[in-house]
């Protein structure tokens, strides 16, 4: 891919920046789509090298809107859509939000690569649409089914993604993260909320459900299976699972993360972390087997010695004051 032309949406997330930040160094042409917004805020991409920053062509612009979408599709080769609305709780209170975000900007992005020669689109989906699947591990064949209004927009967002490949011939490739941890990940996500409480010398953590369990998946693990997909040349119309395949229970995760962290901390329940009953997801574990056998990708963050590899990364990334200094431990981002 080194020369391609590219264009990362959500390039100031978690995931879109450490993207970005591959691709750059990988000699790509990555222009870089972030939110609009009056502070000429670009996100995580503030925090990256600025030497390597300044490689990349950074755009501000929203994907619900179609102009500035069609602006930053033209002549691109290969496009990364990441940019979406994930905060589950959050979408109880505001449901349109994600509605207009995730699957209108889909569609946007879908909209305007139909007058482009576009290689290949990689969509971003989420293991939340499975919902409350009972056999584990899960496949990609597995029925979907939305338990809260996050996962029915990224479910649309998926048909829609499906339908242009189907009836217009677009090179659509869905690619489908677990539960994606690293450094810069917000705290409305359960290991940085544990981590930036305990670092900050909170002796009682406050979480929701421990029971749940949940496929932990390494950011740079995440970041390989996207470019796997959008190198394979037989990912076009199919969608990839990417997850370690080992699942732990939020109880059980604190409990590794108190021990590397040196603390004696206990939890306290905040029933405001807490999802309604019916629409918790009790367990997450990913069947990638398919995504190793077509596009080549396995995570090197497996089993729970990879989780703890990865844990310690993060550790370590948060233990930096002009880091943890970012985050609120005292307010609960939902």
């Amino acid at each position: 891919m080194k020369n391609k032309k590219i264009l990362i949406t959500g390039a100031d997330g978690f995931i879109g920046s450490h993207l970005t930040e591959k691709l750059i160094r990988m000699g790509c042409d990555v222009r870089a789509m972030c939110l609009y917004n009056s502070f000429n805020s670009w996100g995580w991409l503030d925090s990256i090298n600025k030497k390597l920053l300044d490689k990349a062509d950074v755009v501000l612009g929203d994907v619900r809107d179609i102009k500035s979408v069609k602006k930053a599709c033209k002549n691109i080769d290969y496009v990364f859509h990441l940019a979406s609305l994930i905060a589950i709780p959050h979408s109880y209170n505001s449901p349109y939000s994600y509605l207009h975000t995730n699957a209108e900007g889909t569609m946007n992005i879908l909209e305007a690569c139909t007058d482009t020669n576009v290689t290949k689109i990689i969509h971003t989906s989420t293991s939340e649409v499975y919902g409350d699947i009972k056999k584990m591990p899960i496949s990609e064949s597995d029925k979907i089914f939305a338990k809260s209004p996050y996962s029915a927009t990224k479910i649309a967002a998926d048909q829609i993604a499906e339908s242009y490949y189907s009836s217009f011939g677009l090179p659509v490739t869905i690619v489908r993260p677990f539960n994606t941890y690293g450094p810069r990940q917000s705290n409305r996500a359960i290991i940085p909320t544990i981590i930036s409480q305990i670092l900050d010398g909170k002796k009682k953590i406050k979480l929701g459900s421990l029971y749940p369990t949940r496929d932990f998946s390494y950011i740079d693990d995440t970041v390989n299976g996207f470019i796997s997909a959008a190198i394979s040349k037989n990912s076009i119309g199919e969608t990839f699972n990417i997850g370690a395949g080992y699942e732990i229970s939020i109880g059980d995760l604190f409990n590794v993360i108190n021990k590397l962290c040196g603390s004696n901390a206990k939890i306290k329940t905040d029933s405001v972390r807490i999802r309604p009953k019916s629409g918790e997801v009790y367990r997450l574990k990913a069947d990638n087997k398919k995504a190793k056998k077509i596009i080549k990708w396995e995570p090197k963050y497996s089993g729970k010695s990879g989780l703890i590899r990865g844990l310690k990364n993060t550790i370590e990334w948060f233990s930096k004051e002009e880091n943890l200094c970012k985050y609120k431990t005292d307010h609960y981002i939902t």
